[in-house]
């Protein structure tokens, strides 16, 4: 996909819904902007809800407590979600004195109780992640995708990605002999790396926002657009309305007006609200900065200074092992 345009025409960003609005922002509780949408409306509802980890952003609670409040959420969510609607629930690890809680596990249940169907448990890999010293560092989150009902929007060619073996053809059979793929390209698979190469590799990969990646702003728990952008493209149709119910600094916003989608953000926190609003006005100006959906990820070479080994650990029993390994030079 090619970079953003110089120039796309602004669209007006209202502040509360209404059937005519194409982008709302809504700034205040969840619940309030909840009770505005109406019923069986929305098509998509993706969102990263906070995690209960402590964040300058967050209340800190008890596991059960947290899970009870957002599943006041979650039955609202689902009397706004259409029949044909999607919900993708992207979320982490808990952690309560040193113990890993899996919140795709423990929030399992709400959207079961709900009748809700789980269609896949997407698992979103990345390169950096939480820093560890008494358990393996973190590097992926989970992405809950639930539909409301078994007649459900899914649009596969939109995501297809490359085949590796585009030439295969079947061996036996009527068909002995045809390419045995689909034209368009296979299925990108529940495990998510953007990108290897071209979306060729079956783990999508998409780099977290860290301080050097082009959409970092002030949030400390900011995912990409490009994240959302799949989830956009798969289970909606243009003109559909896109909610995220904890918008942040407006990602999943951005990732929908870029597909032609309309977009409904809740955010409570009024510094990510005008962030969001800023964001969204420097995409129609093409002034966002944006990673682009297909850029491979950067790959070191091993030349630059920081992927080499500092001079201060040569001498540690473990490099000198790696140089016997023919590792390091």
């Amino acid at each position: 996909m090619s970079e953003l345009p110089l120039f796309r025409f602004a669209k007006p960003i209202e502040t509360s819904f209404s059937p005519e609005a194409e982008i709302v922002v809504f700034s205040g509780d969840v619940i309030d902007c909840l009770a505005q949408l109406p019923d069986n409306s929305i098509a998509l509802i993706v969102t990263s809800p906070p995690y209960n980890l402590g964040k300058e952003y967050e209340n800190r609670v008890s596991i059960e407590h947290y899970l009870q409040s957002q599943a006041k959420v979650i039955t609202q969510l689902y009397r706004v979600l259409r029949n044909d609607g999607n919900i993708c629930w992207q979320v982490g690890n808990f952690i309560q004195n040193g113990e890993v809680y899996p919140l795709d596990s423990l929030y399992y249940p709400i959207f079961k109780e709900l009748g809700m169907k789980l269609r896949n448990r997407i698992i979103w890999k990345f390169g950096h992640g939480l820093h560890a010293s008494r358990r393996f560092s973190g590097r992926y989150e989970t992405i809950l995708w639930f539909t409301k009902s078994d007649h459900y929007i899914f649009n596969l060619d939109s995501v297809r990605v490359p085949a590796k073996y585009p030439g295969k053809r079947h061996f036996k059979g009527p068909r002995k002999g045809e390419p045995s793929g689909n034209p368009l390209g296979k299925n990108p698979s529940d495990i998510w790396e953007i990108m290897l190469q071209d979306w060729e590799e079956l783990v999508w990969d998409i780099p977290n926002v860290k301080s050097n990646h082009p959409e970092k702003t002030i949030h400390p728990c900011q995912f990409p657009i490009e994240l959302v952008e799949r989830c956009v493209l798969a289970l909606t149709n243009e003109n559909d309305w896109v909610f995220d119910p904890y918008m942040g600094v407006g990602s999943s916003l951005i990732a929908a007006v870029m597909h032609n989608r309309r977009a409904i953000g809740c955010e409570k926190e009024s510094e990510y609200v005008e962030i969001a609003r800023e964001r969204l006005s420097d995409y129609f100006n093409g002034t966002l900065r944006y990673r682009p959906i297909g850029k491979p990820v950067h790959q070191p070479t091993g030349k630059e200074k920081v992927a080499q080994i500092p001079e201060e650990w040569r001498e540690t029993s473990q490099v000198r092992l790696l140089e016997k390994q023919g590792e390091y030079e």
